[in-house]
């Protein structure tokens, strides 16, 4: 069995497939993308696509070792993005081969659920407590939410007072037996972040994700020691080589993401390191789903798996959302806030693949926004 044809495709609302087949007609499908940068990503797959050509693709390891060591440059979010969505297809191509789901090839599940959560708000939420209160009435028992918008350097004691506001909201829909996940997004100072934490501790959140952005990872362990609230981070970082440093400050929960760190293999490969630190996994994902499969395969075989993040309703979606490339949204059907486990081989999913290339003929060209400050000066998306 040899690769013979792959393929990509920019399909709304912000994300990037790649399809790879073998000339015994097997297809996998991966998810590798920077959101708004998916048209680089798309290069990417296309320049590491002559090292799978004509190659076996069950060779999913010795795939990896060359498409992330065989240039002299190496790692950055694009190059490991492009090779995440790859290396996915490959796990899914060999599923199919081995007539076996991906979790069952990475050594079995230890679970036969996997906890989910849902986003509610966006980054000036309103509405906050109907929102909520949907979730609950859909089953789900975590929510997520974004701290604050544009944040001052050192937060006023009324940005402080409004994130508190907010979380405060959560808590009371959501009681003591439910839990709320609150995402800083790299937009606070390390300064700002510690005087939150302080107020947020007693609302008890399940974790604070990226209180500070990922190039000022050193100073985490300050954060670590000032406070109780478990920190999380880990979306913008791409191999364990970039974990290793902020699970030895002490995070609490490390948040690779399968279509930027590296794919299944790579991922795989941090969980296991982050087990050694005590450290819990909750894999990025507001993507597809097929960065979703991917993930979901991962959690039924990490025992220290945490909890999901998933895009249904996420406020990025609004020209497509999460079932609108499936055939058969069975697999991502949530019961009481859970993803049943499931045997179908590879990744688990069926690929609308006429929707796919549809979606393709009029593809995106998603941005990020860029924020300013009252005075004009930049501030963290």
């Amino acid at each position: 069995m040899k690769i013979a044809r792959i393929e990509t495709f920019l399909v709304p609302p912000r994300w990037l497939f790649c399809r790879v087949e073998t000339d015994d007609g097997l297809v996998g499908w991966g998810e590798p993308v920077v959101e708004g940068r998916a048209e680089v990503v798309r290069s990417a797959v296309d320049v590491l696509s002559e090292n799978l050509i004509g190659q076996d693709p069950l060779r999913i390891q010795d795939h990896w070792q060359v498409l992330t060591k065989g240039g002299f440059y190496r790692g950055g979010p694009v190059l490991s993005s492009a090779v995440a969505g790859l290396d996915q297809a490959l796990w899914d191509i060999a599923g199919q081969a081995y007539g076996a789901p991906v979790h069952a090839l990475l050594g079995g599940p230890v679970r036969d659920s996997v906890r989910v959560y849902a986003w509610v708000g966006g980054d000036e939420p309103a509405g906050l407590r109907e929102q909520i209160s949907a979730q609950v009435e859909a089953g789900f028992t975590a929510v997520k939410m974004n701290a604050a918008g544009a944040t001052s350097p050192l937060t006023t004691s009324a940005e402080t007072a409004a994130v508190v506001d907010r979380v405060s909201v959560a808590r009371d829909v959501l009681g003591p037996d439910r839990d709320v996940a609150v995402d800083f997004h790299g937009r606070f100072t390390a300064a700002a972040a510690r005087r939150t934490l302080a107020e947020l501790a007693p609302l008890h959140p399940l974790f604070v994700e990226e209180p500070v952005v990922p190039e000022q990872s050193h100073l985490l362990p300050g954060l670590v020691a000032a406070s109780t609230v478990p920190l999380a981070t880990g979306e913008r970082l791409y191999s364990r080589a970039e974990f290793l440093p902020v699970l030895s400050a002490g995070v609490a929960v490390a948040q690779p993401d399968l279509s930027h760190a590296g794919g299944i293999s790579e991922v795989h490969r941090i969980a296991s390191l982050a087990e050694t630190y005590g450290a819990l996994l909750a894999p990025h994902c507001p993507l597809g789903p097929i960065a979703l499969a991917a993930s979901l395969q991962i959690a039924f075989a990490t025992p220290n798996f945490l909890i999901q993040e998933q895009s249904r309703g996420i406020h990025y979606n609004k020209e497509a959302d999460l079932l609108s490339y499936v055939v058969d949204p069975e697999p991502f059907r949530f019961v009481a806030g859970h993803a049943l486990r499931g045997d179908r081989p590879g990744l688990g999913v069926t690929v609308d693949e006429a929707a796919v290339r549809a979606a393709d003929r009029t593809g995106h060209a998603w941005r990020n926004p860029v924020w300013r400050h009252a005075d004009g000066s930049f501030a963290e998306w």
